[in-house]
């Protein structure tokens, strides 16, 4: 017998894209907002990056911080692929928790995206990497990372999500003030090597606003979700 699907729901596409002058806006916006009041552990995070890394922005370190920033949302998607199966026999809800596991799957891609793209203009500008300082630094600190967003979530999920939105918070703050900081990058093209997954912009500028209003929009998610951490 064959069985034929009329529609089949495609995972979510990501944050939206915005214009030139939605993504100045969206800058403006993020600048006139004061960042969160940082908790304890995201603190035990933020102060050995800026020790390591630089308190300024850079491309370097924009993608060490994208290593890290996919840490959590792949430590839910283990906790959801547990839910599912402990409530497979409850199929409503097993439901409702497998839709969690793809929203945490494409915030997840996205910022795969953000971090190839940062590799890519660390490559093209020449920048240094180090094997300490660029391969086992980020390792180590998404290890802990990781553990901390699983056992947060084991114990309290509104504390991981809270966790996750003050990291994306950060972000979205450092890449918008780099922005800022650094005029030129709005006469520097987008090379546009991922043009076709992420979109093209007029400038690396707008790029990184982009990436900086994605950051936003995930701290939104996991804002909202702090509402109503566990499914029912």
């Amino acid at each position: 017998m064959t069985l034929t699907i009329d529609h089949r729901p495609e995972a979510p596409s990501g944050p939206p894209k915005l214009g030139p002058a939605e993504l100045r806006l969206a800058q403006q916006e993020t600048l006139d907002t004061p960042r969160m009041a940082y908790g304890l552990l995201a603190k035990m995070m933020f102060k050995p990056v800026d020790l390591l890394y630089g308190r300024r922005g850079s491309f370097t370190k924009f993608a060490m911080l994208e290593i890290i920033a996919r840490v959590p949302y792949q430590a839910w998607e283990r906790m959801g692929y547990w839910a599912v199966h402990r409530h497979a026999g409850r199929s409503a809800l097993a439901k409702r928790v497998f839709e969690r596991i793809v929203d945490a799957r494409a915030d997840q891609d996205n910022e795969q995206w953000h971090l190839l793209i940062m590799q890519d203009l660390v490559q093209r500008h020449g920048h240094r990497q180090t094997w300490l300082l660029h391969r086992a630094a980020p390792w180590l600190i998404s290890f802990v990372y990781y553990h901390v967003s699983w056992v947060l979530f084991l114990v309290r999920p509104d504390w991981s999500y809270r966790l996750n939105a003050e990291f994306e918070d950060h972000a979205e703050h450092e890449y918008m003030t780099f922005v800022a900081d650094n005029p030129h990058l709005e006469h520097m093209p987008d090379p546009g090597t991922y043009a076709e997954q992420y979109g093209r912009y007029g400038s690396v500028a707008d790029l990184l606003r982009q990436i900086g209003h994605d950051e936003r929009m995930h701290k939104l998610d996991s804002l909202q979700s702090m509402r109503e951490p566990r499914v029912r």
